[in-house]
C-alpha cells in the first residue's frame, strides 16, 4: 500500500507567526505553531504528517504500509534525502526526528512538486494564518 501525503509550511515575515498544512487522503490538516521560519515550518510539516499517518492506520499496519511525502520545498526534499547539507542548526534535530519517525513505516519516498500540485496544503498554511492575524 502506497499512501501519499502532501506538506507545506510557511511563515509571515519570516521568522514570524507560522503554520503547518498537512493532506493525508481526504483529511486535511491546518495549525499554527508559533514564531519560527519557512524551513522549520516545512520540516515541522513533515514531522505533523509522520505522526498523523501512523496514528490514522495503525502502528502494526504503518509497518507494511509505503509513504509518499510531497512538498514543493526543494531544500527540505534535497536535505531530506541527503543531497544536500544540512547548515541551519535548527533543522538538524528536525531532520533526526523525521528519520526516527520513517523507521515506523515500510519505506518513506521524498518527493518534490511544483507549487501548483500542493495548493491544497498551502491552503491550510495560509488560512490558519489568515485566521489568527
Amino acid at each position: 500500500m502506497i499512501l501519499i501525503i502532501y506538506t507545506d509550511g510557511g511563515a509571515r515575515r519570516n521568522p514570524g507567526p507560522a503554520a503547518i498544512g498537512v493532506v493525508i487522503g481526504d483529511k486535511k490538516y491546518g495549525e499554527y505553531i508559533g514564531k519560527t521560519t519557512n524551513n522549520v515550518a516545512e520540516y515541522q510539516a513533515v514531522i505533523f504528517a509522520l505522526k498523523k499517518a501512523r496514528q490514522l492506520i495503525g502502528k502494526t499496519k504503518a509497518k507494511e504500509t509505503n509513504l509518499e511525502i510531497r512538498s514543493d520545498s526543494q531544500l527540505m526534499i534535497n536535505q531530506l534525502n541527503g543531497k544536500y547539507k544540512i547548515k541551519d542548526e535548527k533543522l538538524k534535530p528536525l531532520f533526526v526526528e523525521i528519520w526516527n519517525l520513517k523507521q515506523d513505516f515500510k519505506s518513506v519516498i521524498f518527493k518534490q512538486i511544483p507549487r501548483e500540485e500542493n495548493q491544497q496544503s498551502d491552503k491550510l498554511v495560509n488560512v490558519t494564518l489568515d485566521n489568527l492575524l
